[in-house]
């Protein structure tokens, strides 16, 4: 990893270090009975995954990735989670400038021969498969869960999926990451047709609180200048106006302005009754690098894993400053 990026030392939004505390704590005990549910929460954003990559490479790094309880992710985020919990959280961070900011993963060309901008065929069928392999049946058995959530295309809910099978595994992970047009058709499972996780839920940081979790680490692809300066009335794009012809109300959900809401409440309002008492941290890249969904410049997606990297780093060394 290249040499951290200047970050800055304060928090932006309303977080408590308690979170990195208690995993350092655990890290350091070898233990986990400490009577917390302490839970990973990472948001999707297609190439924008690369600053939560980064961040999931430095929790490895620091050793800390081994004791959540839970990792929940949406999106690209779902993907980032799959690395870390089997042990692979430097090719979460790699995997986006090696192989994933390239025409063979985002061409909007084919668009015009009626085919998805987003190849989730490349990114499943050939590099998970050589450059960057998905060891499946360690994702199945892993000790520490990984929560994938998708969005019900007849009500566009969102609902974490269970899959059991390495068939199922494959399909949850396809589901999770596509949207018509965007990325495919939607993907059958369990009786349910699913489609990215993010529509319904970009950041499942309510549902690990609902779940019981006590402590929650976000990690999200987005500073918090462009969170909190998210206009959720702003009108369809013209993208999205097209989507919903396809699926009624899908083209608003899924333009970024509209889906971050309520996440936003709760991430800046230290006493939102959703809190209700947990420990909740969330780390954001420090200000945006240009890198957006469909970003291909390899040095710029280069540069945001290296910057979620550091900003990781820079809130544990915050962490254990304070407590010193």
């Amino acid at each position: 990893m290249t040499a951290p990026l200047d970050v800055p030392s304060e928090p932006v939004l309303a977080g408590d270090d308690e979170v990195l505390r208690a995993l350092v704590r655990r890290r350091d005990r070898g233990r986990r009975d400490d009577g917390h549910r302490i839970a990973l929460v990472i948001g999707g954003g297609g190439m924008r995954g690369a600053y939560s990559g980064g961040m999931a490479h430095a929790l490895e790094d620091a050793g800390l990735a081994p004791w959540f309880d839970v990792v929940y992710g949406s999106s690209a985020g779902a993907f980032v989670g799959a690395a870390l919990v089997i042990g692979e959280g430097a090719a979460a961070s790699a995997i986006f400038h090696e192989d994933m900011a390239c025409r063979a993963f985002v061409d909007p060309r084919r668009i015009g021969a009626g085919k998805p901008l987003l190849s989730l065929d490349y990114l499943l069928d050939e590099v998970m498969v050589s450059s960057k392999p998905m060891p499946w049946a360690r994702l199945r058995d892993s000790p520490v869960p990984l929560r994938v959530v998708a969005t019900a295309v007849d009500d566009l809910s969102g609902h974490v999926l269970g899959p059991r099978t390495i068939d199922e595994w494959r399909r949850a992970m396809r589901a999770t990451a596509t949207i018509p047009w965007v990325a495919g058709p939607p993907v059958p499972l369990h009786g349910r047709l699913w489609i990215d996780g993010s529509v319904a839920e970009p950041l499942p940081v309510p549902r690990a609180l609902r779940e019981g979790a006590t402590h929650v680490l976000a990690l999200l692809n987005r500073s918090a200048v462009e969170l909190v300066r998210a206009v959720p009335d702003t009108a369809p794009a013209r993208w999205a106006s097209a989507i919903d012809r396809v699926v009624p109300g899908l083209g608003a959900m899924a333009q970024e302005a509209r889906r971050h809401g309520e996440v936003v409440a709760l991430l800046t309002d230290a006493r939102h009754a959703q809190r209700a008492g947990a420990h909740v941290l969330a780390i954001t890249p420090p200000h945006g690098l240009g890198v957006r969904g469909l970003t291909t410049d390899v040095q710029r997606v280069k540069e945001a894993t290296e910057c979620g990297y550091a900003t990781l780093q820079a809130a544990l060394d915050r962490a254990l400053t304070a407590a010193a």
